[in-house]
């Protein structure tokens, strides 16, 4: 009866330390979703999309850190077009960040809830442009080559600037498939600019592993 006893509360404390351990230290995630600028910068420029990814550790189940690079893409609105007198026009940032996490619930449970933000660098490209035909050569076996036009768009003008920012959200992922879990994120990214700054909730829906 006592090697039964003793035997048991080994299992238990075993059992439990495998539990407190038991996380994934790596992490890696990629999704895409829909870009919403806020603010004054909602003044100018329309919804657009993104596409991100991550990598990062995980110290424990409730925190970690990720490097997170991200793409988004919005155009200039047609109100903001029409005074600068261009028919065409976009916003393009590219990010790299340093995010903390902190997990509200454990990192391993099925519903994880958690809180992000960092900051690094954005390299913001801006365009403007117009339609225009472009003539080149195709080729079919049966005509050989011949001209061709097609439509495509002519840069009319571009800036391209690189500056410090931060960003702050939070996020949940739900389910478990393997080692991982389907994940819907939303952050507000705030890009320092020459005498303004650029503001964008970037929502994002994924897979984490």
């Amino acid at each position: 009866m006592k090697r039964f006893a003793l035997a048991s509360c080994i299992g238990i404390l075993a059992l439990g330390a495998a539990n407190a351990q038991e996380f994934s230290k790596f992490t890696a995630d990629i999704g895409g979703g829909f870009t919403s600028p806020v603010g004054g910068t909602g003044r100018y420029l329309d919804t657009g999309w993104n596409v991100r990814g991550g990598v990062g550790m995980n110290f424990s189940r409730f925190a970690g850190i990720k490097l997170n690079l991200g793409f988004d893409d919005m155009g200039i609105n047609s109100a903001t077009l029409g005074q600068v007198g261009v028919p065409g026009g976009g916003v393009h940032l590219f990010s790299a960040t340093i995010d903390p996490v902190v997990h509200v619930s454990p990192a391993s449970s099925r519903v994880d809830v958690y809180l992000t933000g960092g900051g690094g660098m954005f390299h913001e490209y801006q365009n403007f442009t117009a339609p225009t035909l472009v003539t080149t050569t195709a080729y079919l076996p049966f005509f050989g080559f011949y001209p061709a036009t097609f439509a495509a768009n002519q840069v009319l003008s571009s800036y391209t600037v690189t500056k410090p920012g931060f960003d702050i959200g939070g996020g949940i992922g739900i389910g478990k498939v393997g080692n991982g879990k389907f994940f819907m994120e939303a952050r507000w990214e705030h890009v320092f600019l020459n005498g303004a700054h650029l503001d964008a909730v970037p929502v994002t829906f994924g897979f984490r592993f």
